[in-house]
């Protein structure tokens, strides 16, 4: 039976884009739940079919009806971050992604960045922020998102991460040079 070193060997060799240590399989995300505790019960149960439907005319390519429905949601519930981070969606869909960072701005600071919503809404901006070239902000919310489990938050902030990188470039090199010895040199 391998030993915890020789599966991250094993890690690094076969998939050298993950940081040494990272043995796949390990890293898998965490049931992240949001607290709606503080929520009434009827006022939550109006604001999350009020997403759903959201949820289902964005998905249907009624970007103006998912937003206008996310917006009474929010309207509903102004101190729930999960109608905010749908409607940054259906922002960004519509290419809108100043008002999407904001939204998604928002989401986290009422998500106090932990929980479901609070996870998802840190990746969400990671990737605008990777599309505005801010690449500093998006590795630091991909960080934050890997905290809470998220594989592809940890996966993008190691893409981001130029030591990383670099790192994952000379083991690739190396590994690549024992796969492939030169035969020129003759060992005696």
């Amino acid at each position: 039976m391998a030993s915890a070193h020789d599966n991250a060997v094993l890690q690094a060799i076969f998939n050298p884009n993950t940081p040494f240590g990272d043995v796949s399989g390990l890293n898998q995300e965490e049931v992240l739940i949001d607290d709606d505790s503080d929520f009434d019960t009827e006022l939550l149960k109006q604001v999350k079919e009020l997403e759903m439907c959201g949820v289902s005319a964005a998905e249907a390519g009624d970007l103006e009806g998912a937003l206008h429905m996310f917006s009474q949601a929010i309207q509903l519930l102004p101190g729930r971050a999960s109608a905010y981070n749908n409607r940054a969606q259906a922002l960004r869909l519509q290419g809108n992604t100043a008002g999407a960072l904001e939204d998604l701005d928002r989401a986290v600071a009422l998500s106090g960045s932990v929980g479901r919503t609070g996870c998802q809404a840190l990746v969400q901006r990671g990737l605008l922020w990777r599309l505005v070239g801010q690449n500093d902000k998006a590795r630091e919310d991909f960080e934050k998102a890997a905290a809470l489990g998220s594989e592809f938050g940890r996966q993008q902030a190691v893409l981001l991460n130029p030591y990383s990188a670099l790192c994952n470039r000379m083991l690739t090199e190396v590994i690549n040079k024992l796969r492939n010895p030169d035969h020129s040199e003759e060992v005696h």
